[in-house]
């Protein structure tokens, strides 16, 4: 059986890796619709985000729209691939495969 990926299997990390991973591949969600849909503060998510831009998982574009600055986060194809990967791993598990 595969391993778990142990940057995405943090519980908010899944949880943006999930949401990320809903939309088409170019597309990304604004930080403030991520905080919105993980329930996390500020803080808490932009660190996570880092840990996942670190690992190559998404990318962070930083914008201003008008006077306002906005940042978009977009999974990338490795992190893609990795939240596939993690998503088979569990459905394994659940499945009861042992390897």
């Amino acid at each position: 059986m595969a391993e778990l990926d142990d940057i995405i299997h943090q519980p908010l990390r899944l949880k943006i890796m999930a949401a990320l991973n809903a939309l088409p591949a170019t597309a990304g969600l604004e930080f403030s619709r991520l905080k919105k849909l993980t329930g996390a503060t500020d803080g808490n998510l932009g660190a996570h985000i880092e840990t996942l831009a670190k690992a190559g998982y998404v990318s962070v574009e930083k914008a201003f729209v008008g006077k306002k600055p906005q940042t978009t986060v977009t999974a990338t194809a490795a992190g893609r691939g990795a939240f596939a990967r993690h998503v088979a791993t569990l459905q394994e598990i659940i499945a009861g495969k042992q390897v």
